[in-house]
């Protein structure tokens, strides 16, 4: 979880194509791996491993912003702040909401809390992490590359920049949630007929 995290940070910082960054791809597997854990041994469990994550997170997060690159931090303090919050809450709401459904058909929990955990968890992050409005977060880092004004994916109204790369983000994250059924279907499967064979 910690590793997902921390790679998410960086990778958030460097564009994969035109509307999303590299972190877009790599996040959404937090949102497997605590589905697998509140699946398989229960919601207080799957918080210990959001906590545990969250915490191992926000240290390496930190030890990023000490390291500076090409163009200054490897990880902003805005970008470590707003990975930080965003990720607590999301996985949190994760759990709760997954929790709640845990007794439906088996992909409505995941797939449930995992839309709603990441619509949470974009919008939370893209704002705190690059809006003009929290430049007071982070006086000395400069998100103007971020608020360039342009249409919206390049096709719909004026947005600043990382609005539609968090739209873009969201929109991987919606597919990624569809396709994280098939492996977590997978392992759940084999993880009760493990269960039933001891």
């Amino acid at each position: 979880m910690a590793a997902i995290v921390v790679a998410s940070n960086i990778l958030v910082q460097f564009l994969f194509g035109q509307w999303l960054t590299w972190g877009a791809f790599t996040y959404p597997l937090a949102f497997l791996v605590t589905d697998l854990m509140n699946r398989i041994y229960g919601p207080g469990p799957a918080r210990t491993v959001v906590f545990a994550g969250f915490v191992v997170g926000v240290f390496c997060s930190f030890v990023g912003t000490q390291i500076m690159g090409e163009f200054g931090p490897l990880v902003t303090l805005r970008v470590a702040l707003g990975s930080g919050l965003a990720f607590l809450t999301a996985q949190l709401l994760d759990v709760s909401i997954f929790a709640a459904l845990r007794n439906g058909r088996w992909w409505q929990a995941p797939l449930a809390s995992t839309l709603i955990g990441s619509t949470l968890d974009t919008m939370l992050f893209f704002t705190i992490a690059f809006s003009a409005q929290l430049a007071w977060l982070e006086p000395g880092n400069d998100v103007g590359w971020a608020n360039q004004p342009l249409a919206l994916l390049g096709i719909g109204p004026t947005v600043p920049l990382w609005v539609s790369l968090g739209l873009a983000d969201w929109l991987v994250k919606l597919s990624l949630a569809l396709l994280a059924l098939v492996p977590f279907r997978l392992i759940i499967q084999r993880f009760d007929s493990t269960t039933i064979r001891m």
